[in-house]
């Protein structure tokens, strides 16, 4: 007697699934672990690289494709299977087993921790600290946001409106806290690490800083003696008033100087200077020397490794 199977029926396993709701329908796709983030990321442009099968179904666990009555009712009489496919893998959501959401979370960890060991460094010595360490420090950080959020004081209103804790009478102003809870898999890493980044320097765990850039600034000898018109300048009965030469304030910039020179026309200087001082030079560049001048990064952060 022959068995009867569904031939509508395709067994697939080890898949990633991308799942969206149109039409009260729930439409799935399979497709190979790790490219589906590859692909909307634009490193992955090869489909056939992305799906297990080329085909939509309604529940991929039990092999169920989706019928054609379903799709067309849900994405149009005459939108074609890959279109829907991709339409699909655009805005569907992500299902992620859990095994691999703990890798996915590790590896995020890791990167981030690795880009803030880089980026600061003990303020005295300049070293770098170990990943352990940076790693140790953000799990302070993070305890202490939690007990701090426990712990934070009923506050009330007094009759102006104003936020008061403590002492009668007593107004506490805000104060910007940079809290950091940990990482999660759903942001960038880089974006993350800038938040650790602030969170450590604000709240100092342990004594930590900004690593140096270190720079290489060329001007014009013959502007050098002018009179520098910052951008925050002030006006004196409808004159702008002048803060030093351009030598000066481009040195002001420069936290510890390592060489300066002249060669031919042009003065040069190579130094250290601060991560968040380096827009500012650079537009003062740009602004004083009318294009003459300009600013090479030599190194985006210097440490000293033991």
């Amino acid at each position: 007697m022959p068995i009867n199977q569904p031939s509508n029926q395709i067994k697939l396993t080890n898949v990633s699934l991308v799942r969206l709701k149109k039409a009260k329908k729930r439409f799935e796709i399979a497709c190979y672990k790790n490219k589906v983030l590859e692909w909307r990321s634009g490193i992955e442009t090869d489909l056939d690289n992305v799906l297990q099968i080329n085909s939509v179904f309604l529940n991929v666990s039990k092999g169920q494709t989706a019928p054609s009555a379903d799709l067309a009712k849900a994405f149009g009489e005459k939108t074609p299977v890959n279109d829907i496919i991709l339409e699909i893998l655009r805005k569907g959501e992500l299902q992620v087993g859990e095994k691999e959401r703990q890798a996915q979370l590790e590896r995020v960890h890791n990167e981030v921790i690795g880009i803030v060991a880089s980026k600061l460094v003990d303020p005295k010595t300049k070293r770098v600290y170990t990943t352990g360490m940076i790693e140790k420090a953000l799990d302070m950080l993070s305890s202490q946001g939690s007990q701090a959020q426990q712990d934070k004081p009923a506050t009330t209103e007094n009759a102006t409106g104003t936020s008061t804790a403590g002492e009668e009478g007593e107004s506490k102003p805000k104060s910007v806290h940079h809290a950091w809870t940990g990482v999660v898999a759903t942001k960038s890493a880089k974006s993350q690490a800038l938040d650790a980044m602030k969170a450590l320097i604000a709240s100092q765990p342990i004594p930590v800083a900004r690593a140096r850039m270190r720079l290489r600034v060329t001007c014009p000898t013959s502007i050098l003696k002018h009179a520098a018109k910052r951008h925050d300048a002030t006006h004196v009965d409808g004159e702008e008033k002048t803060h030093g030469t351009v030598k000066d304030h481009i040195l002001s910039y420069i936290e510890q100087v390592e060489t300066q020179d002249v060669v031919g026309t042009e003065w040069e200087v190579t130094g250290f200077v601060e991560p968040g001082a380096f827009k500012g030079l650079g537009d003062f560049i740009g602004s004083e020397t009318k294009g003459q001048g300009r600013v090479e990064v030599l190194d985006m952060a210097v440490t000293h490794e033991d």
